[in-house]
């Protein structure tokens, strides 16, 4: 799944709700709130406080995704590592290995493809290092 490091907690917010299978109303329903307290949250309309943590973190368990500690981590200019949740034998670990230099030699293509005009602009640097942390994050994911 390609997804990228969305750059505010609303987004997070709204990314996390909508992607949610059978969407926003059954993300209201999982969280047990009416589908209008979800949006007032999401948009922190009428006075309603924003959706929690750990509100986010059970609508993203549901799809298996990480957009807040994403979101966290880049803020202090970290990525977001998920720990192997299971021992890890020397075939994992080989498997592992192959993916990160796979995902490295991508990284790599990026800087080339950059350079081929002489200079790397701001939107191929923002490409470049989206990749390269998705790189650093996703090494010792599955």
């Amino acid at each position: 799944m390609k997804s990228t490091i969305l750059d505010s907690r609303r987004k997070v917010m709204i990314t996390a709700a909508n992607a949610f299978p059978g969407g926003r109303d059954c993300a209201a329903a999982r969280l047990g709130v009416p589908l209008k307290r979800l949006e007032n949250q999401i948009y922190e309309t009428a006075g309603v406080k924003p959706l929690s943590d750990s509100e986010i973190y059970q609508l993203e368990q549901e799809q298996g995704t990480n957009h807040l500690p994403d979101y966290i981590c880049a803020m202090y200019g970290g990525v977001f590592v998920r720990l192997p949740e299971e021992d890890i034998d020397s075939v994992d670990l080989y498997g592992l290995s192959v993916m990160t230099s796979a995902k490295r030699g991508k990284v790599d293509m990026l800087i080339a493809a950059a350079l081929a005009d002489g200079e790397i602009d701001s939107a191929e640097a923002a490409e470049i290092l989206a990749v390269h942390h998705k790189h650093i994050a996703r090494a010792t994911s599955r």
